[in-house]
């Protein structure tokens, strides 16, 4: 039995007006805090159902990230891998003219010696005949 009844029953010694009049104000409280009960279920179901969306679009755009995270990787490898490969053939280079720099070198080296021992041979027999020269002079 609802409170209405019951206070309806317990106020009609004061008369049938005021005990209908409190019996119909009870009624409209219960239906309202009924109406209010429904309506914050509804409003707790709308708000779980917009929870779950948020939920299901924030992980959409987590695999998002993480597939974007992916290719961002694959391509920095990419890059490492490229940039590796360059730089082995920059150091390849590098080592053939280096070696070519140093046999270029050694060949000048080589030819500046014998011209030196060439000179210093004509230098030295020329001061050897000079000698034998003021030698049979004085002699």
């Amino acid at each position: 039995m609802g409170y209405a009844v019951r206070i309806y029953e317990v106020f009609r010694q004061f008369g049938e007006e005021p005990a209908r009049v409190l019996a119909e104000y009870i009624e409209e409280i219960e239906r309202r805090k009924a109406v209010t009960s429904e309506e914050h279920q509804e409003s707790m179901l709308r708000l779980m159902k917009e929870i779950r969306e948020v939920e299901l679009r924030f992980s959409r755009e987590i695999e998002e990230v993480k597939l974007e995270i992916e290719k961002v990787r694959a391509e920095i490898e990419k890059v490492r891998a490229d940039l590796t490969r360059e730089l082995k053939e920059v150091e390849l280079r590098f080592t053939a003219e280096i070696e070519k720099v140093r046999a270029d070198l050694t060949r000048e080296l080589y030819h500046l010696k014998a011209s030196l021992i060439k000179w210093s041979f004509i230098f030295w027999a020329g001061q050897l005949f000079a000698i034998l020269g003021i030698l049979k002079l004085f002699f």
